[in-house]
């Protein structure tokens, strides 16, 4: 479904993504960790076409999204929907006007279909009968939820989620790790799971990459992982700091 290869992006003398390549196989859930401002969001924004990289392809279904026009990249676009971190919901819209904004702006549906997507997709989130509360009444779960509402409401074959657990509790984290997962059984989508929270990672994860000074350096199943003898990935995942470990820690 996606094949990322070489690639390569700098922000004035920052070097962000070294050479990176990866695979995400459609229906996979793959997550990437790695410390925070290592480039995962960088990678998410490529992976939709926000930003260009200096070198590198990204294979989406077989087309190079780096080579073709802006018409182009926009029917790729809506093949994908994206979680921010934090929602990146309109704050003057209501719950139904967020969830249903993508349908109402590039799909020429009648109102009443539009209703009727906006709440099977609240349905799918467990917020039925919040269609006409605004952000402002909501708490940091629920947005959260509405934010991957209008994610799954346009039918994507792609979902990327950048940090989607980041600011609630850890009851409330473990509820959204769970509707990832339903969402993923449930819809057949191919997601890509930003985090840097192990317990969201191995809970979701058909297969973890970790994503370190540019580069997938590890890649593998939650298992495989939690049991690397990889000392950079070890430090990581087990929160450890980031001296030198000695081998017998391994």
């Amino acid at each position: 479904m996606i094949r990322i290869e070489g690639l390569c992006k700098s922000f004035n003398s920052l070097k962000v993504l070294d050479g990176l390549s990866l695979e995400i196989k459609e229906g996979e859930t793959k997550v990437i960790i790695g410390r925070s401002g290592c480039g995962k969001s960088v990678l998410l924004k490529h992976i939709v076409g926000i930003i260009k990289p200096d070198k590198g392809s990204i294979f989406i279904e077989d087309k190079d999204i780096t080579k073709i026009k802006e018409s182009q990249l926009k029917s790729v676009r809506m093949k994908m929907a994206m979680v921010f971190q934090g929602g990146a919901l309109f704050d003057s819209l209501t719950v139904a006007e967020n969830v249903g904004f993508v349908l109402r702006e590039h799909y020429h549906f009648s109102d009443k279909e539009i209703l009727e997507a906006v709440k099977e997709a609240l349905s799918m989130v467990e917020l039925d009968g919040v269609e006409e509360f605004m952000p402002v009444q909501l708490s940091g779960g629920m947005k959260k939820r509405v934010a991957i509402a209008r994610a799954i409401c346009m039918r994507p074959k792609i979902i990327l989620y950048d940090e989607p657990t980041t600011g609630v509790d850890p009851i409330t984290a473990d509820s959204i790790n769970t509707l990832i997962r339903n969402l993923h059984d449930r819809l057949k989508v191919t997601s890509i799971v930003v985090t840097h929270d192990m317990k969201s990672a191995y809970r979701i994860a058909d297969r973890i990459a970790m994503l370190y000074k540019g580069r997938i350096i590890a890649e593998g199943t939650p298992e495989e992982i939690q049991n690397t003898s990889d000392a950079i990935v070890y430090q990581f995942i087990n929160g450890l700091s980031w001296g030198p470990i000695k081998k017998e820690d391994l």
